[in-house]
């Protein structure tokens, strides 16, 4: 005959309570388990990527290929992708815009200046590369299309800027160096810092809100053949894109780590609002293919998710001012192969 169960005292319930909750305080972050709601596209028909929010979450700046325009340029549309209209010079090529903390204006990147055509398209006989045109330069522009101010003019290829509405900072990468290292710098171009060494391609960087750590994607060549064929295309202004890992620091670059190891693309992450967790693109499933979905990792590399699975290609994500909403770029529902849009969708966490 068993033993009639013993009622625990009441100081043996307080310890195990206590134990159960710091059980549960000490689990990842990645235990949440986020997802993607109410799915809807902003755009329809060309290549539009890179769709960052304004200050106020009521617009957004973007790239896009559309007629009749040969390569991208610079648009702004309203939140719910209404009122789409040019606001780049519609010369050359340009990349990367993202707006200011003043929500009036934005920086992006062109090579207009260089070149009012759009600059050849990658050598593929190389294999799949991308072009670090050096005609890139940063400027400065209003929301009527006005450019107020060029605020990069060294030698060579000068974009992907992002800034911080906080610290009030600009983060780019540079080739002022010689190498395809991270800058950063005021809005107004001045106090430019170096804030990356190690050679190999930097790029694609990402502050958290509050401006103390940073993120970006990498390629650090780790054979001598690696690193001679990186030099080589970089004296041809291209880089291969296809072996990057995502390096988290802080807001200066510096304790860098590598946060991915998964030997494919890992690119365009983006912080959580609360900073504890990034959000990015990899096609880690196959990785010598085009097949790319989103992820969400913990900062401290643990926690993995995969947050999409549209079978095709999924990156830039950003979220709202107000954490609620998530907008990125994708081919889903395409009509054509090359045929990318913004779509946004709500961030449900439960």
């Amino acid at each position: 005959m068993k033993e009639p169960m013993k009622t625990a005292s009441p100081r043996r319930t307080l310890q195990y309570r206590t134990a159960l909750l710091a059980f549960c305080c000490a689990l990842p972050l990645g235990a949440q388990a986020p997802r993607l709601e109410n799915l809807r596209p902003l755009t329809s028909g060309g290549q539009n990527a890179e769709a960052y929010w304004s200050p106020d979450g009521t617009m957004l700046v973007f790239q896009s290929t559309r007629e009749p325009y040969a390569c991208d340029q610079i648009f702004v549309m309203n939140a719910d992708g209404s009122g789409q209209r040019l606001i780049s010079t519609g010369k050359g090529r340009t990349t990367c815009g993202y707006f200011l903390k003043d929500g009036r204006h934005v920086v992006y990147a062109s090579t207009h200046e260089a070149d009012a055509a759009c600059p050849p398209p990658p050598d593929r006989s190389k294999g799949y590369v991308w072009g670090v045109f050096p005609g890139y330069d940063i400027f400065l522009a209003d929301l009527k299309g006005r450019i107020v101010r060029r605020l990069t003019d060294a030698p060579g290829y000068d974009a992907e800027a992002t800034v911080n509405w906080r610290r009030n900072r600009i983060v780019y990468t540079s080739l002022a160096s010689g190498d395809l290292d991270l800058w950063s710098m005021r809005p107004d171009g001045a106090g430019k810092r170096r804030l990356t060494t190690r050679e190999g391609y930097d790029g694609g960087a990402v502050f958290s809100r509050d401006g103390k750590q940073l993120v970006w994607r990498a390629n650090y060549p780790a054979t001598p053949e690696a690193l001679e064929r990186y030099r080589a295309l970089l004296k041809e202004n291209l880089t291969a894109p296809m072996k990057m890992e995502l390096i988290l620091a802080d807001g200066e670059g510096r304790r860098p780590r590598q946060l991915t190891s998964f030997g494919c693309a890992s690119f365009a992450p983006t912080f959580t609002p609360d900073g504890r967790r990034i959000v990015f693109s990899s096609n880690k499933h196959e990785c010598d293919g085009r097949k790319f979905e989103l992820f969400v990792i913990n900062t401290d590399g643990t926690g993995l998710r995969q947050l999409t699975d549209f079978g095709g290609f999924v990156s830039f994500p950003e979220f709202s001012p107000d954490g609620k909403r998530l907008v990125f770029s994708s081919d889903k529902g395409a009509q054509s192969r090359y045929e990318f849009n913004i779509f946004v969708a709500d961030w449900v966490e439960k």
